[in-house]
């Protein structure tokens, strides 16, 4: 066990590792910005409808993710290429959102078919809407990969060990892209 825990570490510390890493805590970040967007215009009646809602406060979190994604997870800089990065980005958000969507509807059948509090039916919304967006993780992971895929050297660095990254010289010979 302390083995295992040992090597997440050491893979933490890779390029790939960090890069999860970052992707998981944008995702925190953005699912956050979600969760209490619609809290507050579900929760506070700002919003009063289910779907509505949700689809504002998903909306709202599409701004901090896509800038997240790009430059912090990926390291991106400069313009955006809009058929490489912003198509594909966007297309990605607007499937989860619709996904979310669809949950939102049976989250809104929940609520018009039950009498629970305001605070349960909230909780229900922002909790379903969650879920969706759970399912979308992976997915939206494999893609995000390879639409901000900066750096093919990454891929040598996945199988060097920890003793042989090392042992490389800042000068070691150039590698092409084939």
């Amino acid at each position: 066990m302390i083995e295992r825990f040992r090597s997440l570490i050491a893979w933490s510390r890779t390029h790939q590792g960090k890069k999860m890493t970052r992707y998981v805590l944008g995702s925190v970040v953005t699912t956050a910005v979600s969760f209490t967007s619609i809290a507050i215009l579900y929760g506070f009646r700002i919003i009063p409808g289910v779907v509505w809602a949700t689809l504002a406060g998903n909306l709202i979190a599409t701004l901090p993710a896509y800038h997240l994604n790009r430059t912090w997870t990926w390291g991106k800089r400069g313009r955006s290429h809009l058929r490489r990065e912003i198509i594909p980005f966007w297309s990605m958000s607007f499937l989860s959102i619709a996904f979310s969507q669809i949950g939102a509807f049976w989250a809104r059948a929940e609520v018009h078919s039950h009498s629970w509090s305001h605070l349960a039916d909230t909780a229900l919304v922002t909790g379903t809407n969650l879920l969706c967006f759970a399912i979308f993780f992976v997915l939206k992971l494999m893609v995000f990969n390879r639409i901000f895929h900066v750096n093919k050297l990454e891929r040598l660095e996945e199988h060097l060990t920890l003793e042989e990254r090392g042992a490389i010289e800042p000068s070691f010979p150039q590698i092409t892209n084939d």
